[in-house]
């Protein structure tokens, strides 16, 4: 039976377990419903609890995986735990700076790929912990991790999402006011600037770094719809019809690098409405 200690010791836990169960399994709604879970799995159980924290961190990740692996069949994880990793890059927080392409990566891992790499790299969990999660060893934990952070660095081809998908991904969260998103979509040294015609009508001369880029688009850009700028994709504020600001981006390895408002009449006339698609 729970007590009011272990209710309140819960309640502080919630926003850690949500943030690894929105991480591994992409997506908030089901995080929140797997959180749930694991409290009520703390109500329903006899069993004396010496560490709390470590309990519910248990109890998500292996809902967690239970998720996962009924999402999508999966092979069984074919590990030898006495191969050599090679594994150089284990201080690289990869989860953290791959961009948009991860969510499409993650969904190639195994689940315990996925677990391993996620706990591993974005929540900086030691491997003798991880693999007590997955009921496995500590050298098949890294060999999971070394796995997933490959497949991260090195995408699929056909993976890779076309500028116009992260220019549209990016709008949509300044729409919604998805501030992590946003984070997630632009590059560390993001910079907006802005032509003179744009300033004259009350765009922001220059705003530099990922934080102070999406802190000005979060729930900002209601009114801008999709556009080819000179073929690019790209956005444009428009009014009674007319293009009057074009958002003009610079992507790069699925992540925006750079946004410059322009609204020089020639630029204006070349604006061409798009419906959230390359046609080309």
């Amino acid at each position: 039976m729970i007590t009011v200690d272990q209710d309140e010791q819960f309640e502080a836990e919630r926003p850690r377990l949500v943030s690894i169960a929105s991480r591994v399994l992409g997506d908030p709604a089901e995080a929140e419903d797997i959180v749930q879970r694991a409290w009520l799995r703390l109500h329903g159980t006899e069993t004396e609890i010496d560490n709390l924290p470590a309990w519910l961190t248990t109890v998500t990740t292996r809902l967690c995986l239970d998720r996962l692996r009924s999402r999508t069949p999966q092979p069984v994880d074919d590990l030898d735990p006495g191969e050599t990793v090679d594994d150089p890059a284990d201080d690289v927080a990869l989860a953290d700076t791959v961009g948009i392409a991860l969510s499409v990566v993650l969904d190639r891992l195994t689940p315990g790929e996925r677990v391993a790499f996620v706990l591993h790299d974005s929540f900086g969990f030691e491997f003798p912990t991880i693999a007590q999660l997955l009921d496995t060893t500590p050298a098949a934990a890294r060999k999971l991790a070394s796995r997933a952070r490959a497949k991260v660095r090195q995408p699929a081809a056909e993976d890779a999402l076309a500028d116009w998908e992260v220019v549209d991904a990016f709008m949509a969260a300044a729409k919604n006011g998805e501030f992590d998103r946003l984070l997630q979509l632009l590059a560390p040294d993001a910079l907006v600037t802005a032509d003179d015609a744009a300033i004259l009508v009350g765009t922001p001369e220059r705003i530099e770094g990922r934080g102070d880029v999406a802190a000005f688009f979060n729930g900002s850009a209601q009114a801008a719809l999709p556009v080819f700028v000179e073929d690019r994709p790209g956005t444009a504020w428009f009014h009674l019809g007319d293009a009057k600001v074009v958002f003009d981006f610079t992507v790069a390895d699925g992540l925006v690098r750079g946004i410059t408002f322009r609204a020089a009449p020639e630029v204006l006339e070349q604006v061409v409405r798009r419906d959230g698609a390359d046609p080309r």
